[in-house]
């Protein structure tokens, strides 16, 4: 690949006026934004396609246009200029004395798991600083861009140490306004509505089969991303949310859900905490380690 002539690569000053008058489709407007004249954003802009080679707006009396090429560029000049913020505060953040240790985990398991168990670690551990990065699916979690991840799933990840946290036992759940009081044979789930998860979408057909019982609508009802959300639409009385005992225990605790069935579905897999073993003897990652299995052992 020809390498480009450092001399046509653009300024971060006229990709700010780029985009900015992008943005608002008006060199002065842009002008007013980052305080400069109509006249200086029109030049940044002119250099910006002169160095290119690219024309980037439609020029007229009335307003700019995005050429085709200017819409795409658009995105990834605001690409560029997110990631050059997020530097810049991570170094004003992060001291040289400080490193960073980068957590991932599925939005549910970290609101109402990680966040709550991590309480203290930073006061303890100053010099490490958490940044979290949340993950619908556990393979879309991109392992090699994080330190320590909490996952789903069989225990088994290429080149990964993983640490067994929890089994995993789903409930049905509802509001009491919903059900006053736990039904009575299993056939009664057919009167209301099934809270389905789109992570879990065979979960109440595995629920029903279990106890060898054929549900007419296993998998209608209103369909979710998180477990979080399927929590917060039972809680609304929108109906029955199948979903991991430990997410609930403070619904359940506070009388906002009832369990209105016995049975507990063991799952096939378990969460676990993963971690490349080639840093297996990395500080940071030591830290953390020790920091999970004392609180999971105290919790036991």
């Amino acid at each position: 690949m020809q390498k480009m002539p450092s001399r046509t690569y653009p300024s971060t000053m006229s990709l700010r006026c780029f985009e900015a008058s992008a943005r608002y489709l008006s060199f002065t407007k842009a002008a007013q934004v980052l305080h400069m004249t109509q006249s200086a954003i029109s030049k940044q802009v002119a250099h910006l396609e002169e160095s290119l080679n690219i024309r980037l707006f439609e020029r007229s009396l009335q307003r700019l246009q995005l050429t085709p090429t200017g819409k795409l560029f658009l995105k990834e000049t605001q690409i560029i200029l997110n990631q050059i913020e997020v530097s810049v505060l991570n170094v004003l953040a992060h001291h040289n004395e400080s490193e960073t240790l980068n957590l991932a985990a599925h939005p549910t398991l970290c609101s109402r798991w990680l966040i709550p168990i991590l309480k203290g670690f930073s006061d303890i551990n100053p010099k490490i600083n958490l940044e979290f990065q949340e993950q619908i699916s556990s393979s879309d979690i991109d392992i090699s861009q994080v330190d320590i991840a909490f996952l789903y799933g069989d225990g088994v990840w290429r080149d990964m140490t993983s640490i067994k946290l929890f089994e995993e036992e789903c409930i049905a759940v509802a509001s009491p306004d919903l059900i006053r009081f736990p039904l009575n044979r299993v056939e009664d789930f057919q009167d209301y509505i099934l809270i389905q998860s789109r992570a879990r979408p065979r979960a109440w057909d595995d629920f029903f089969q279990a106890q060898d019982f054929s549900h007419e609508k296993t998998f209608f009802g209103p369909r979710f991303d998180t477990f979080s959300a399927c929590v917060n639409s039972a809680i609304m009385k929108s109906g029955i949310a199948l979903v991991p005992k430990f997410f609930v225990k403070k619904e359940l605790q506070s009388g906002e859900l009832i369990q209105i069935w016995p049975y507990e579905m063991q799952t096939n897999r378990s969460y676990y905490m993963i971690y490349p073993t080639s840093m297996s003897k990395t500080p940071k990652i030591t830290t953390m380690v020790q920091w999970i299995n004392n609180k999971l052992d105290t919790d036991d």
